[in-house]
């Protein structure tokens, strides 16, 4: 694959690099005395010297001969040098940021490039969208690479979304610089069933050379993930089990092990390395989704490699898992994902190999941060009208737009209802069957069993369309709580425990063009407003932390306290994952894809 994610393609500058590599012209920076993690050996290197032209590598061992005049000498004595970090698998928006502000978060922790999955906007205002996201990335060091959006929407039939992608627009944007391959194959049972929309896109994918990404959360391993890989698909980072992980690296697979904000698989997934003596180069760790809170307090990958690090894994086995093995899964690896000659010059500085602590970081043989600090800055970036003003639901929810009649002729007793039961820190949900009690002809939440009634409105075209339904596990004992982060249509979703407060947080999240908000009593007890397409904000990650951070106060001042809520609560309508879902034209079972009654027979 020829990309275009260096500051010159290796066959302008390669005349240059093979004379700083011999002496006989100035390398542009020399780095002095590193301890080189080499991930194409598995190996540290002591007191290597690093020669830098034209962005790239020109040597590596002692580089005095590479010295000029106005070189630039980096004293790297006593510490490690490591390629720049790749998160093979994000999307951006969940950090709530444009791109350009998540840059200046993540750089400074080391990461120096991103395979990026816009679907989140794309579901909401097309490639368009995409595009935006683009231009926004452009201003920065950052390397976003671009996986085009493959499931919008996620599950076709199933729910309305503000966009559709299909093979044609798929074909369309494979000619974009910025794309290297097809975002998340979400539509495994596509695959599976051959149809022609699934298939177009992956083969449009394929013709053009570039990288099918997937996402296949069944727990079936035979023939089910033999036929999902065998269409194209490459890596996938849905795996819960470890046996997942070592069933798709067995296949040829690359198992992303995710480490995000509230999907914390990791610490489960690594015994698939740590108790079986096979050969890691299948596996890559990725983020997935990554609130501002979580980039300011912990980091971005250099967190993630902390932490594998801490279950056992081996620090250099670890730093493959974001760098060289992430390139060859995109075959990058050209470029990039290690400090060798011809290669980018991304390499992070690190104090030691225990901490993990990044000091230092080039890109294109640049120092764009240091000490956790971005060195560029960029001016605030302008959105267009059409991406801030992005709800519309055509009309004003009321309380009585949340009733939910029983059953006709069922006046009072109690009703089983099917109920989305969630997992705390986990992507899936089970269906539970749970008796509730009929007032006045209406079903309610019943906080005795923790079951809070629940809304999707249609929010991109006025249709008036909604779902509703029943959710239990999140502890709420009062209030209501809404948001557009509703993956992946993005619709209105409004969650609480009476039709007053519902309301009062949906229209809430009207005016303001969308967001997040937890309302109480009539009171609104915290508010993340995400004007840009109801999912993004453009402040900075310390202040988007701190609104949400005081946005997860309000979710404990009402009665939860499970890690991440807003995230969780995110994932209900999202009909690609087990077990019910609910999105606006209805409940979803996920295990048969067909949509159900709330009432149980």
């Amino acid at each position: 694959m020829i990309n275009k994610f260096c500051k010159k393609p290796l066959w302008e500058c390669s005349k240059t690099l093979s004379a700083v590599a011999q002496g006989l012209a100035p390398a542009e920076t020399v780095i002095k005395g590193a301890k080189l993690v080499n991930v194409c050996t598995a190996e540290i290197q002591e007191d290597v010297d690093v020669a830098i032209a034209e962005g790239r590598i020109a040597y590596l061992g002692r580089a005095d001969h590479c010295i000029g005049e106005d070189t630039q000498v980096i004293d790297a004595k006593g510490q490690y040098i490591a390629p720049g970090f790749l998160d093979g698998h994000i999307h951006v928006e969940s950090s709530m940021m444009g791109v350009g502000e998540y840059a200046r978060a993540v750089v400074p922790h080391g990461t120096t490039g991103i395979y990026m999955d816009p679907h989140e906007i794309c579901n909401v205002l097309g490639l368009d969208g995409v595009k935006v996201m683009e231009e926004d990335a452009r201003r920065t060091p950052l390397k976003t690479m671009i996986t085009t959006p493959s499931c919008v929407p996620a599950v076709p039939g199933f729910e309305d979304t503000g966009s559709s992608i299909g093979p044609d627009d798929v074909a369309e944007t494979m000619a974009w610089p910025s794309v290297v391959g097809l975002g998340e194959m979400m539509n495994f049972p596509g695959i599976l069933g051959s149809t022609d929309h699934a298939h177009g896109e992956v083969g449009a994918t394929l013709e053009a050379g570039k990288i099918v990404t997937g996402h296949y959360s069944m727990p079936e391993t035979d023939r089910g993930l033999n036929a999902y890989i065998a269409s194209g698909v490459r890596c996938c980072h849905e795996s819960t089990r470890p046996e997942d992980v070592l069933a798709k690296m067995r296949l040829g697979m690359y198992a992303q092990l995710r480490y995000g904000s509230a999907w914390k698989d990791l610490p489960v997934l690594a015994e698939a390395v740590l108790a079986n003596d096979i050969d890691t180069r299948f596996a890559t760790l990725v983020s997935d989704d990554t609130h501002p809170h979580t980039l300011v307090a912990d980091g971005h990958l250099d967190h993630i490699v902390r932490v594998a690090v801490g279950l056992g894994i081996d620090a250099v086995t670890a730093i493959q898992m974001v760098t060289i093995n992430c390139a060859q899964c995109f075959q990058m690896d050209h470029d990039l994902g290690s400090i060798a000659p011809g290669k980018c010059a991304d390499i992070v500085f690190l104090d030691d190999l225990e901490d993990l602590r990044v000091t230092r970081v080039l890109i294109d043989g640049d120092v764009v941060a240091e000490d956790g600090r971005a060195l560029f800055d960029l001016p605030p970036f302008q959105f267009p009208d059409w991406v801030t003003h992005s709800m519309h639901l055509g009309r004003e929810l009321t309380p009585a737009s949340f009733e939910v009649p029983a059953p006709e002729g069922v006046a009072d007793g109690t009703v089983r209802v099917r109920a989305i039961e969630i997992i705390p820190a986990k992507v899936g949900t089970f269906e539970a069957h749970v008796d509730l009690p009929v007032v006045d002809g209406r079903l309610e939440s019943d906080l005795q069993q923790d079951v809070l009634k629940t809304f999707v409105f249609e929010r991109h075209h006025e249709t008036g369309t909604c779902g509703c339904g029943f959710v239990k596990g999140f502890g709420i004992k009062r209030g209501a709580m809404a948001s557009t982060v509703a993956h992946d249509a993005h619709n209105l979703l409004v969650v609480g425990t009476n039709d007053e407060d519902m309301a009062l947080a949906a229209n809430t999240l009207a005016a303001c063009g969308g967001g997040m908000a937890v309302v109480a009593d009539g009171e609104i007890l915290g508010l993340v407003e995400l004007p840009i397409a109801g999912l993004m904000d453009s402040l900075d990650a310390v202040t988007m932390s701190e609104k949400v951070h005081a946005l997860e106060g309000a979710w404990a001042e009402i009665g939860c306290t499970m890690p991440s809520p807003f995230m969780t609560m995110a994932l209900i309508p999202l009909a690609c994952l087990p077990e019910l879902r609910l999105t606006n034209r209805g409940l979803v079972d996920c295990t048969t894809f067909e949509f159900v009654d709330l009432v149980v027979e």
